[in-house]
């Protein structure tokens, strides 16, 4: 239950942060909006690691495979592509085709076990919610 509570959380939190973040660079710049939301992330995570476990900086050099230490800079064209799509398509259906787009990709690195996950069986009943959802963009999208 509480999974669901935090990914019903953070799906909201994207929604307002993207919205947000499109307002901001229509004031500013693409590049300063989007240093300005990096930076604020990261001193709210130095903020809780101090007051916190305080694992010491230099675990991170011993993560392994060393492609996951890559998460922020994923988290930078992230907010980039989601303040570009919303700036163009409007919230709603940036959104709808960016949970779209989360799906289709969570289910190919399940399918083919890659980046440390565990490999997962195909079923067509997944396949067959994509595509529902798909069909609900092109309906919300739809203008009579």
């Amino acid at each position: 239950m509480w999974g669901i509570l935090t990914a019903l959380l953070s799906g909201a939190l994207m929604s307002i942060q993207g919205v947000f973040n499109t307002n901001l660079t229509k004031q500013t710049s693409l590049w300063l909006a989007t240093g300005w939301v990096q930076i604020t992330a990261f001193l709210i995570c130095v903020g809780a690691w101090f007051f916190t476990g305080r694992e010491p900086i230099g675990k991170l050099m011993t993560a392994e495979p060393k492609y996951i230490l890559a998460g922020g800079v994923i988290g930078a064209f992230i907010t980039i592509t989601v303040i570009q799509s919303m700036a163009g398509l409007g919230p709603a259906k940036a959104a709808m085709l960016i949970v779209i787009s989360q799906l289709v990709v969570a289910y190919l690195i399940e399918l083919l076990g890659i980046f440390g996950m565990e490999k997962a069986s195909f079923e067509w009943r997944k396949v067959i919610g994509m595509a529902v959802a798909i069909g609900g963009i092109i309906l919300f999208k739809w203008e009579s």
